[in-house]
């Protein structure tokens, strides 16, 4: 009798993330989650706990005015809890109450988090767990004068705490509607305190935990990172710096130099997946409204809070390409080889990517009859977990709203798990097929 195969590493962590997401929407739909003490439609419970888990921050509902202090709490639940990961939490549960953890879950933890070995897996999420925790803390303390001396004390210690996770789990959702609804950071536009605090959250948040570990194990000795760290930590900084310089001389021209200088920084940041504005986007120009599609499609870092194609992906295509160029046959960085199946694996993502972007992206347009820039603002934003928008979610039918949320969970979960998940593995073959010439 053939033995059954149990669940891989990538059916447990897709399935994990759709448990979160359906409990979250079932407690949503709670009387007691929202403020009018009513049951909220199913359809924008899970609409809203799909953005939460998957760190993205479109809502269908403003934040602050419609979910009561219960469903707030919820929600940043679900922020917290997706951010790290949901099997990085659960494995630290089982560690905390004695379980033993078999090597099939320790693979999954290893998944989970993108980290190259299964070796030393509980040192590195218990260093994920208390650093994350002393960040947001951190953070918090930090934001705590600006949102104490507008909201009052209790109120004020709640704001700091929630936007501190939401920034730093890269997930965009903010309680700013009191003031106006859906309208995010807009009114701390010139706050440099608040937009430097909340930057450096964002960043530490999408940097990528085996980063985090790479800083604090060798510190300044830039030599001696792995080369991934390396690549994410220059493509990042390339990322921010290049498209706030971008932003500083085509957008925001009407505004006040230091306004100028916070606003350009803040959305070169925040388009990378975390969701937040200080500016309002649809009045962005077209290359303005591209270069943002770009950045969120990017995303964040492997093995982060943040989702999107990730830093590490654009600079594996970014170096094959150069290898290309200079008609070298190996990828290479930092004098060392780029193995072959990260080129593969790069060009498969950027294709899926891609195809499910723009394909969704021409589906809504026709179907709600919008604008196609403003559409694809909307799906980039969706597939790179980035929760920023043109003001158009809201007004959307229940067929794009089903399709948002599927990009959602493709860009938080990853698509080549998903694909793994769907299809076996297949059983290695002893030979190789022939080579025959194919013109590029």
């Amino acid at each position: 009798m053939k033995k059954r195969k149990g669940k891989t590493p990538f059916q447990i962590i897709i399935l994990s993330f759709f448990a979160l997401i359906l409990v979250g929407g079932l407690l949503l739909m709670l009387p007691i989650s929202s403020q009018e003490r009513t049951v909220t439609p199913i359809s924008d419970c899970l609409f809203t706990a799909t953005s939460a888990t998957c760190v993205t921050g479109l809502v269908v509902r403003d934040t602050a005015t419609y979910w009561s202090l219960f469903g707030k709490c919820i929600i940043m639940t679900l922020i917290q809890i997706g951010g790290m990961g949901v099997i990085t939490i659960g494995m630290a549960i089982m560690k905390v109450t004695g379980r033993k953890l078999s090597l099939s879950q320790l693979s999954t933890m290893k998944e989970s988090i993108s980290a190259p070995q299964v070796g030393g897996i509980m040192h590195l999420t218990g260093f994920i767990l208390k650093g994350s925790l002393i960040v947001e803390l951190a953070g918090a303390v930090l934001l705590a004068p600006v949102f104490i001396s507008d909201f009052g004390f209790l109120q004020g210690v709640g704001y700091s705490l929630f936007h501190s996770v939401s920034a730093f789990c890269n997930a965009g959702f903010d309680l700013m509607g009191e003031r106006e609804p859906f309208s995010s950071l807009t009114s701390y536009s010139a706050n440099a305190y608040l937009n430097i605090i909340i930057m450096l959250l964002i960043v530490v948040g999408g940097i990528g935990f085996l980063t985090w570990n790479d800083v604090m194990t060798h510190k300044h000795h830039f030599r001696k990172y792995s080369l991934q760290s390396k690549l994410v930590i220059i493509t990042s900084l390339l990322l921010i710096i290049i498209p706030a310089v971008f932003f500083f001389f085509c957008e925001y021209s009407d505004l006040g130099l230091k306004e100028r200088i916070l606003s350009s920084s803040f959305q070169s940041v925040t388009a990378r997946t975390a969701g937040f504005n200080t500016q309002d986007l649809a009045q962005m120009s077209e290359s303005g409204s591209l270069t943002m599609i770009l950045l969120m499609l990017i995303g964040g870092s492997p093995g982060s809070t943040a989702g999107g194609m990730k830093t590490a992906t654009f600079a594996v295509l970014f170096l094959g390409a150069i290898t290309v160029f200079r008609r070298k046959n190996d990828v290479e960085c930092f004098k060392r080889r780029v193995p072959d199946n990260a080129l593969r694996n790069a060009g498969a993502i950027l294709f899926m990517y891609l195809s499910l972007f723009i394909t969704s992206g021409i589906i809504i347009s026709r179907y709600e009859g919008i604008p196609l820039l403003t559409c694809l603002f909307e799906t980039g934003s969706a597939i790179g977990t980035a929760g920023l928008t043109m003001g158009i979610t809201t007004q959307l039918s229940m067929l794009s709203k089903g399709i948002l949320m599927f990009l959602m969970f493709f860009g938080r979960v990853g698509g080549l798990t998903l694909i793994y998940a769907a299809v076996s593995s297949s059983e290695s073959v002893k030979g190789r097929r022939p080579v025959d010439k194919l013109a590029i």
